[in-house]
């Protein structure tokens, strides 16, 4: 086969979310051929993510049935080559993921907790890092008293718990020492815990922001790559009021927010079996749907989610329980839109460069 016979084969393979197939999208960047081998470079950006896998594996399919077994490769034009991580702020992280809420108490440190370790647990390489410096509370979450390591450079060297990266304030102040900063240090102590870390190459860098709108966030959105953000909500009208500003904020940086999750719904009774809504029914699906956004996934009321996060033991990993199964759903969804992001970006290119008779076509 030619390049042009592989890129014809490959218009079988389709884009579920974009609607279209891969190479109109764009999403082939190069074929290589050399004899009865071929290489082909795919612009996927969410490693491990469930869509972005199946598309892989469909390429991989329409070519076996000519007989082909290609070498496939993933990375997104600007992003992943050399000359566009030069300077940059972690330019081996491929995605940053920011973990936010309009308020406290809505189990935000929970869930990032939870998808820092059902990512990993997809197979990605994973880091999490604490941004609430006022309120660090990561490490207990994850069981994780080991400090960070210090270099001749005195650069960090993050410990490790689950397989995910970890860096926190709690490492390096004592336990019960408040931290009493104003804004010019907390930008300082954020920037040194992100671009002094030794986070060596991630997939996902996930940051448990702190509640609300205030200088940690501020500090992130200007100086960090995020690729997206996630919003987490209780079904309450009190905590959905404050996710609104948690929205705005994201829409005047300019960032893109991958959904909505929502956190201590349905209580189930294990003695009766009964469903008790306690903090309300649906308001972050109705919120997702106000506000055009996409709904990641609901996580029941389940007192092994704070025994999990009081003994280290992230909820995400039990394999046995129905809030488990939520948690890797969320996770999955959360992969599965930081690929949309990436794909949408990179056909809204190829349509830019288009002729406008070729784009009618299209």
């Amino acid at each position: 086969m030619d390049e042009a016979a592989v890129r014809d084969r490959l218009r079988a393979v389709e884009d579920p979310e974009l609607g279209d197939d891969i190479v109109s999208l764009g999403l082939v960047n190069d074929v290589s051929i050399d004899g009865d081998e071929v290489a082909i470079d795919l612009a996927l950006g969410a490693p491990y993510s469930p869509t972005e896998t199946a598309m892989a594996g469909d390429v991989r399919s329409v070519l076996m049935e000519e007989g082909v077994d290609p070498e496939l490769s993933a990375s997104v034009p600007g992003r992943d080559d050399a000359g566009a991580a030069e300077g940059t702020v972690l330019p081996n992280v491929k995605n940053v993921i920011a973990v936010a809420s309009g308020k406290g108490g809505v189990g935000k440190s929970t869930v990032a907790v939870n998808l820092a370790a059902g990512l990993s647990q997809l197979g990605a390489r994973v880091g999490l890092f604490d941004a609430d410096i006022y309120g660090p509370n990561v490490p207990r979450m994850v069981d994780a008293d080991e400090p960070p390591m210090a270099t001749a450079e005195e650069t960090l060297i993050p410990p490790e718990k689950y397989g995910v990266k970890l860096m926190s304030m709690a490492f390096l102040v004592g336990d019960d020492d408040p931290v009493i900063w104003r804004g010019p240090m907390v930008h300082k102590v954020i920037t040194q815990l992100t671009e002094d870390v030794e986070w060596g190459h991630l997939d996902y860098l996930v940051i448990d922001l702190p509640p609300g709108t205030g200088d940690t966030q501020l500090t992130m959105l200007q100086t960090i790559p995020v690729t997206g953000a996630v919003i987490v909500t209780t079904p309450q009208d009190v905590a959905l009021d404050d996710a609104r500003k948690g929205l705005q904020m994201f829409a005047r940086h300019e960032t893109v927010v991958l959904g909505i999750v929502e956190n201590m719904a349905t209580f189930v009774c294990d003695d009766c079996g009964k469903h008790h809504d306690i903090f309300g029914a649906g308001g972050g699906e109705a919120f997702a749907d106000v506000h055009d956004l996409p709904f990641l996934g609901s996580i029941p009321l389940d007192p092994r989610v704070r025994e999990g996060g009081d003994e280290g033991d992230p909820a995400v990993l039990d394999e046995e329980s129905d809030t488990g199964e939520a948690l890797r759903e969320v996770t999955e969804a959360i992969a599965n839109n930081t690929g949309v992001v990436h794909r949408q970006a990179v056909s809204s290119t190829v349509e830019d460069r288009m002729p406008p008779a070729e784009l009618e076509d299209v």
